[in-house]
């Protein structure tokens, strides 16, 4: 007996610009028509997408959304940086379409298309809870800022609600430690360009530089605080 299977209708302004979208990220359209009304198919691998024209549509306010899991989330999101850098000279980081950033060993990722659907990419073996430990009550100021600002990020993509966060957190003298501190900032630094506040990201990314980091302790932030320098140079 074969099993079942549910598939997505999601909503588009148009159909053609909408197929062009996913094409270039790997989907293949497997069925079309325009009349009586407009709709389309399209696959990649084992996730199936359909599409269907909606009058009056507004990508701003859209609402729509889809959970695609995958196996791995990290190679892809690359594979989709690259892509859409090259359709439209920048990673688009906010407005519509967009992508949200990506952390090493993060395990989800939220894609953005031209009408406002949002697909959730989650690697199949993410962890219960997202890797979150309930039993923090001992945690800092700061990692506890850092952990809800990532769940605003990442689950509700409301990146002004996180940055509120952080902005809340970082204000606080003794929030946590030096490198709690450093993240905390890179943090802020990525939603400050993700919310296209340029100037904001480059003022904090000066915070980042002026914190008495030892060697080992920038060392072991190198990763993290260069994916930051490399976004705020992006905005020059």
């Amino acid at each position: 007996m074969k099993s079942d299977a549910c598939i997505p209708l999601l909503p588009c302004v148009e159909l053609a610009p909408t197929l062009e979208f996913y094409g270039r990220l790997g989907f293949e359209v497997t069925y079309q028509q325009r009349i009586p009304n407009p709709y389309a198919a399209t696959r990649r691998g084992g996730a199936q997408l359909h599409f269907f024209g909606q009058k009056g549509l507004d990508p701003q306010k859209a609402y729509s959304c889809c959970l695609v899991i995958v196996d791995e989330v990290e190679q892809l999101h690359a594979r989709f940086v690259s892509v859409l850098k090259e359709a439209y000279g920048r990673i688009p980081l906010r407005g519509v379409p967009r992508l949200t950033r990506m952390k090493k060993g993060q395990s989800r990722f939220t894609l953005v298309d031209p009408s406002g659907n949002s697909l959730m990419f989650i690697r199949r073996d993410e962890p219960s809870g997202y890797g979150d430990d309930d039993a923090d009550a001992a945690a800092s100021v700061l990692a506890k800022a850092l952990k809800a600002a990532r769940r605003l990020r990442d689950f509700k993509g409301d990146d002004a609600a996180a940055a509120k966060v952080l902005e809340g957190a970082l204000k606080k003298a003794d929030a946590g430690t030096t490198v709690e501190r450093a993240r905390a900032l890179a943090a802020r630094a990525e939603l400050a360009i993700a919310l296209g506040d340029a100037p904001r990201a480059r003022e904090l990314a000066r915070d980042i530089d002026a914190l008495p980091l030892s060697a080992s302790e920038r060392e072991g932030l190198r990763e993290e605080l260069g994916a930051i320098e490399q976004l705020v140079r992006s905005q020059e």
